[in-house]
Parts: structure tokens; C-alpha cells; sequence
């Protein structure tokens, strides 16, 4: 699904504030796969996700996607086979929008020069669409009336249904409040399975990552120093995570949020 060969990011080449953000990564992904990456601020979490999108472009590498050379793609050409979710619960939908005007935009993409009116039927289908995050009968509220809990389920259901190939999720329970963290969390497993999507999650939550997925990817510095999967991942525990970090890194943080957090 999905490769990525000797990448490598630079920022700001040839000046005093040259910054290497990536160095030599190589990740494979398998279809299906549901992989977390953790690790501390500017271990490169970030950066790596822009560059699977397209944000940036890379310094050196190759990036293979379903069997395609999308190095040089731009990214609104990688957006119609990979859905990305941010932090920011506002960023994936339109606030002066309705929700069936959101989701009747969500079920178009990728479709040029099409325009389906909303009709009963469609606003049937989206009223059963909409059940699992408890907003079916709110259908010609504006989104910008939503809680960011609502909104960020809101935007989760309206990238699943667009049908991505893969699904980028970028630290997107990390401004919720713990509940609606959860719920979240319950709906992205949900989402994945129904829609059998391939999916990358960043989180700074240990316990997310270990419970979540099938694969756990650790970075540092501009490096992917752990990649776990199967039994090895599902016998982890918040202190053998940490212990791993120390031991491979020879390093330790200030406090434990420095690499990660518990809850």
C-alpha cells in the first residue's frame, strides 16, 4: 500500500537554520494496517504525514502508494486517496455550512463537474450516516453550532465516506476533552473496520497507541527507532514503552510528557 524509500527532509538547506526533519526513513505499510506513531515533539511525527499528503516535498527518497511513484504528485491530487484528519476539530469541515450541505460535499470529492442535489433519499442515507455520532436529526444545523467533539466526529465520518485509501489521523483527539476523546477514538475503530481502511494515526497518548491498531512505530529525531507489531505490540505496557525509548536512545526527558502521555 503504501512505501516509503531513503526519505529524507530538509528544511531551510544551506542556512545557519538548516534543520534535518527526516533522515533515511523506510516504512512499509501493508493494507489493513493500523499503525500509531509515537514520539517526543520534533521527532518528525509531523513532517512524515506532510509528506505522505504532499504538503511538502521531499529532499531525498521515493514515496510508493498503491503501487504509484507520488513523490512529485501534488497534494490535492494525493487527497483523493488519502484522507487526512488534524487536531483542529474546525479544519475538516465548513462552519457556515449545514451538516447535509457538509456531507452532500464529503460524498462529491473527487467527482469533477458533478453536482448531486440533495434530495429525500440523500438526506435518508445521511440521516442513517449520521447515527453512530448522534447527529441525525440535526441535519440543516449550521456545523459551526457543533461541539468540537461533534465536529471532529462530524469530520472523521465525512473523510470515511468519501473513500479514501488511507486514512492520516494527526494527533486528532489531542484537543478534546478526555470523554470526547473516547468517543472518538470508538468511532475512528468503528469507521476503520466498516470501511476496511488503512490508517496512520499520530497520538501522544501511550495508551491509545498500545490499545489501537496493529502495529506501533516509534520516532526520534528525525528517525523511526522502534516498529512493533502483533503479540510483540499487544503485551506492551505504558512502562515497558518507556523503558524501550531509554534503552534504545540512552536518553531520558525531564518528565515522562516530554516523550508521551499516560492518559
Amino acid at each position: 500500500m503504501l512505501d516509503l524509500t531513503n526519505i529524507t527532509k530538509v528544511f531551510y538547506p544551506g542556512t545557519v537554520n538548516e534543520k534535518t526533519a527526516l533522515d533515511n526513513v523506510n516504512l512499509h505499510v501493508n493494507k489493513g494496517d493500523i499503525v500509531c506513531v509515537i514520539g517526543s515533539n520534533g521527532s518528525g511525527k509531523s513532517t512524515l504525514f506532510n509528506l505522505i499528503s504532499g504538503t511538502y516535498p521531499v529532499t531525498n527518497g521515493k514515496i510508493i502508494f498503491d503501487q504509484i511513484d507520488v513523490t512529485s504528485t501534488p497534494e490535492y491530487r494525493r487527497a483523493m486517496s488519502i484522507g487526512r484528519i488534524f487536531q483542529d476539530p474546525t479544519k475538516g469541515t465548513a462552519a457556515n455550512m449545514s451538516i447535509e450541505d457538509n456531507m452532500n460535499t464529503a460524498m462529491t470529492k473527487g467527482m469533477k463537474g458533478l453536482r448531486i442535489s440533495l434530495n429525500n433519499e440523500r438526506r435518508a442515507l445521511f440521516k442513517e450516516l449520521l447515527k453512530p455520532i448522534g447527529l441525525e436529526n440535526r441535519l440543516k444545523d449550521n456545523v459551526g453550532l457543533l461541539s468540537g467533539g461533534q465536529r471532529q466526529a462530524l469530520t472523521l465520518l465525512m473523510t470515511v465516506i468519501s473513500k479514501p485509501k488511507m486514512l492520516l489521523l494527526d494527533e486528532h483527539t489531542a484537543a478534546l476533552d478526555p470523554r470526547n476523546a473516547q468517543i472518538v477514538m470508538n468511532l475512528t475503530e468503528r469507521f476503520i473496520k466498516e470501511y476496511q481502511l488503512t490508517a496512520l494515526m499520530v497520538t501522544h497518548n501511550m495508551q491509545f497507541a498500545i490499545d489501537f491498531g496493529n502495529r506501533l512505530v516509534m520516532m526520534d529525531e528525525g528517525n523511526i527507532i522502534l516498529d512493533l507489531e502483533g503479540e510483540q505490540k499487544s503485551k506492551l505496557t505504558v512502562d515497558e514503552l518507556v523503558r524501550r525509548f531509554k534503552n534504545l536512545r540512552k536518553k531520558t526527558f525531564d518528565n515522562d510528557e516530554g516523550l508521551l502521555t499516560r492518559d
